[in-house]
C-alpha cells in the first residue's frame, strides 16, 4: 500500500519562457517545464525523487511547515 506526503511547490512564471518550480521544504529541489502542466510533472518527479533518495539513506523525512498567507497591499 502506498503512502501519501503532502508538500507544497511553488511554480513561477520565468521572463524568458517557461516555468520555475521549487518545493521550499526540500532543499535544492527545483525543475522547470516549458509549460505549467510540464512543469507540475517535473516537479512531483523531483518531489518522489528526493524522498526515495532519503529513504535510501536513512534520512528522515521532513514535516512541511509552511504557512501560505495572500498579501493585499495599498500604495
Amino acid at each position: 500500500m502506498k503512502k501519501y506526503y503532502n508538500f507544497t511547490a511553488i511554480i513561477e512564471k520565468e521572463d524568458e519562457g517557461g516555468f520555475h518550480a521549487f518545493c521550499p521544504t526540500l532543499s535544492g529541489c527545483h525543475t522547470q517545464g516549458e509549460t505549467f502542466e510540464e512543469t507540475v510533472n517535473n516537479i512531483e518527479d523531483a518531489v518522489k525523487l528526493y524522498l526515495e533518495s532519503l529513504i535510501a539513506h536513512n534520512e528522515p523525512l521532513p514535516e512541511e511547515d509552511i504557512i501560505i498567507k495572500p498579501l493585499r497591499v495599498a500604495l
